[in-house]
């Protein structure tokens, strides 16, 4: 018998009679392994996978951990620092994964938890931490847990979830009623039916998901994106978004994170004021959501959204994660989608952001350019395979040949693919592995204070500073040439060009003053000499 069966049925002997299914809620206590990533690892850029959209090693048309271990190498080449796993646990629509059955196991078609376990190893060895989506706000009603609580109003699991004997009146979340009937009475349940609510006012159903969380930290992973913090507790049915106990909630998780493991990292997805919950008091770190827009519409040339993405950073906290899109539609197309054929419009926007303050999240496949797939419904344009290559024969080399992927390739495979830019120094690929190595090797520019922007026209510059290292940042949007005047940069102070490399140096005058001349859609990064 395997070590995986005893402690399956170690985990049976544990569970009342009549369970539906094995259902693991034993307590975990910490017990961090420790971590070699290097302080701050969490600065460095992350890319967010859908595992089954990356790579299928095993020839069965869905993408699994093996083939994301196997191309380690890529991302290490990349220069990202961090993968934000998209779910990975056993789910009931195993695809979109957010409808979760089992919080403690691996979604059967990615592989198995020593499969994990390899990933968390080989990612370490280069480097690179890894963080996973964990859905705290519901469960899936397959859930054993859901079941339980179902079946019967004495069951010890029946406050895990949010009952009433009737459905209230006056609820509207986004145009639905949020109360539906089970087993004779109503649950709670923020995304439809198929997806109850959690209630954390219960010490039990909150305890269950604090061991779960040690569950997959004591293996060694990096952290979490938590999914749809704001509804974690509704207070009525006018008070049932964004409430201060699910801040209080978050800022608990933290607590578990940081008193019982080292180097760990956690961001919230909030679409309600994300900054609030990027506060010390909160979640510590969340999606900028709304930047997205701003930063792709400053590289379209739009004068006010230049001067809203200058001026983001005045006021959002520097743990802020960005971003130019991701796995839901409504934050935007996949970026190729958006811009089109303006490739230095493209490449701009992915300066801008890998550039300023916060943690940047690249979507997987942007760094190549990939587009989505038309005519598919809801998210599933931005959810299609890796284009690693242009072979149409294993839909862009991810999967084997012949295998029918579980969705078809991107729609310009054939061109935006990894083999075909790999080599070639003016790619898309290449421009990304460039401002990837001036994130990495640039202080200010990782961790950095953000310092005088200011908007000229079509023109941005700003400065990231630390105590050691000061840099300027300057970017023209527009698609004629520019200049751009900056003053109090210190008396004769000099700056070397990093972007481009190589480029000539630059005096200010005895005023600490520069006027900068900039090239239609173009950057520059310059770093002062000592």
């Amino acid at each position: 018998m395997t070590a995986a069966s005893v402690a399956l049925l170690a985990a049976c002997a544990l569970m009342p009679a009549g369970e539906p299914i094995p259902f693991d809620r034993r307590p975990v206590p910490a017990a961090d392994p420790g971590s070699t990533l290097p302080e701050g690892w969490q600065h460095g850029a992350f890319m967010e996978i859908f595992v089954r959209a990356w790579r299928d090693s095993d020839g069965d048309g869905i993408g699994d951990l093996r083939g994301l271990t196997e191309s380690l190498p890529y991302l290490q080449e990349l220069g990202v620092k961090g993968i934000w796993l998209m779910p990975i646990t056993r789910s009931a629509d195993h695809d979109h994964g957010y409808a979760v059955t089992d919080f403690r196991g691996i979604e059967p078609a990615y592989g198995t938890l020593a499969d994990f376990d390899a990933l968390i190893r080989e990612a370490h060895a280069r480097g690179i931490g890894v963080i996973m989506d964990y859905v705290i706000n519901h469960a899936a009603r397959e859930h054993p847990a859901f079941r339980l609580s179902t079946a019967s109003t004495t069951d010890a699991l029946r406050d895990w979830f949010i009952w009433q004997p009737e459905a209230p009146s006056g609820w509207d979340v986004w145009g639905k009623h949020p109360w539906y009937p089970a087993g004779g009475a109503f649950h709670y349940a923020t995304f439809g039916p198929h997806m109850p609510d959690f209630n954390l006012r219960s010490p039990r159903a909150l305890a269950y998901h604090h061991d779960s969380l040690r569950f997959w930290l004591n293996r060694g992973l990096d952290g979490f994106r938590f999914d749809a913090v704001p509804h974690l507790i509704e207070n009525s049915a006018k008070d049932w978004n964004d409430q201060p106990e699910s801040h209080a909630l978050m800022r608990d998780v933290r607590a578990l994170m940081r008193d019982g493991y080292r180097q760990r990292w956690m961001v919230c997805e909030a679409t309600a004021n994300p900054q609030r919950w990027a506060g010390a008091d909160s979640c510590g770190a969340a999606f900028a959501f709304g930047l997205e827009h701003q930063l792709i519409d400053a590289a379209r040339g739009k004068t006010e959204a230049i001067q809203r993405v200058a001026a983001y950073f005045t006021s959002a906290p520097p743990t802020m994660a960005t971003m130019l899109s991701n796995h839901d539609i409504f934050a935007g197309k996949r970026l190729r989608d958006q811009l089109g054929a303006d490739d230095a419009a493209y490449r701009l926007a992915a300066a801008t952001y890998l550039l300023l303050p916060g943690t940047p999240f690249i979507y997987y496949g942007e760094e190549i350019g990939m587009a989505g797939v038309d005519g598919l419904p809801g998210d599933a344009p931005l959810r299609t395979p890796m284009s690693w290559t242009a072979d149409p024969a294993s839909a862009g080399g991810f999967t084997r040949p012949g295998v029918k992927p579980f969705r078809p390739a991107s729609d310009n495979a054939a061109t935006h693919n990894v083999a075909a830019q790999r080599t070639d120094p003016a790619s898309v690929l290449a421009h990304y592995k460039t401002l990837l190595a001036l994130r990495n090797g640039l202080p200010s520019i990782a961790v950095g204070r953000y310092e005088a922007p200011q908007v000229a026209g079509q023109a941005m510059a700003f400065q990231r500073a630390t105590d050691d290292e000061h840099t300027l940042v300057l970017i023209n949007y527009g698609k004629a040439p520019a200049t751009i005047r900056i003053d109090r940069l210190g008396a004769n102070a000099r700056y070397a060009s990093e972007y481009p490399a190589g480029g000539a140096r630059t005096q200010a005058d005895a005023d600490g003053r520069v006027h900068f001349a900039l090239a239609p859609q173009s950057f520059r990064v310059l770093r002062r000499e000592r």
